[in-house]
């Protein structure tokens, strides 16, 4: 199955090697057309309707999330590539966006071009680009998190996480109406990814700040769903600074 795909980077020699690679190392990629600009993009996308997007994150007069606002009534998977790192990285990771950072390394092109495959292969009804835009616009706390699960995928408010606690290879993550979630990522994914009122108390364990009842002085702090979660040693400053 080839997917419809278009590029959109002001860089022409960026295009160019994008384009090299596809051809050489991804041939499921049809590749419809290039723009340079938001301009030339926004028409080329409703034009061609790809399934696929490899979007750069920076351009002249505006960004990627500019040309996904303009485009939001089409439907398509989007690969975004960025020289810059830190930039919205957490809200990319929250929507399950895929990105490539630049210069490209052909192994995480391949690599995100197969989870791309995958998704629109089954035909997943998930719509990353409408919840990274919600997300921009709110505040952390607020945010929407896509949790990849074993049978597939599952979408949280932030606000209604409880805590999360490492299993394994797995995070286990607890909600406020009492189910929890099975996740298919290590801790440390959500310790990056989360910011306050989410803090890491121990190696196994971040809690919601928001949801501590009451704290002992041997190392326990008490949620309000009356789980009690130790505090290490090395996590304690850094929990009793939220209540100072």
């Amino acid at each position: 199955m080839k997917i419809k795909s278009v590029i959109v980077d002001d860089e022409k020699i960026a295009r160019d090697v994008l384009r090299n690679y596809l051809t050489k190392y991804c041939p499921q990629i049809e590749i419809l057309g290039e723009a340079e600009n938001i301009k030339d993009a926004v028409p080329l996308i409703a034009e061609k309707q790809p399934q696929l997007v490899f979007l750069d994150v920076e351009m002249p007069f505006g960004n990627a999330f500019d040309v996904l606002e303009a485009t939001k009534d089409f439907s398509y998977e989007t690969i975004f590539i960025t020289a810059f790192p830190q930039y919205s990285l957490q809200a990319l990771n929250k929507s399950a966006s895929y990105y490539i950072l630049k210069p490209i390394d052909i192994q995480e092109l391949i690599l995100a071009v197969n989870k791309v495959s995958e998704s629109i292969e089954k035909n997943e009804e998930l719509n990353r680009n409408k919840i990274l835009l919600e997300n921009l616009k709110l505040k952390p706390e607020k945010q929407q998190l896509i949790l990849p699960t074993l049978q597939g995928f599952d979408v949280v408010k932030t606000e209604d996480i409880v805590r999360l606690q490492a299993d394994g290879n797995f995070t286990q993550v607890y909600l406020t109406d009492h189910s929890k979630k099975m996740v298919c990522r290590f801790l440390k994914h959500f310790d990056d990814l989360l910011e306050s009122p989410f803090v890491r108390v121990h190696r196994s364990h971040i809690i919601n700040t928001n949801f501590v009842k009451s704290y002992h002085k041997s190392g326990t702090a008490t949620l309000s769903d009356d789980t009690e979660i130790e505090v290490s040693s090395s996590f304690k400053d850094q929990f009793l600074k939220v209540f100072s």
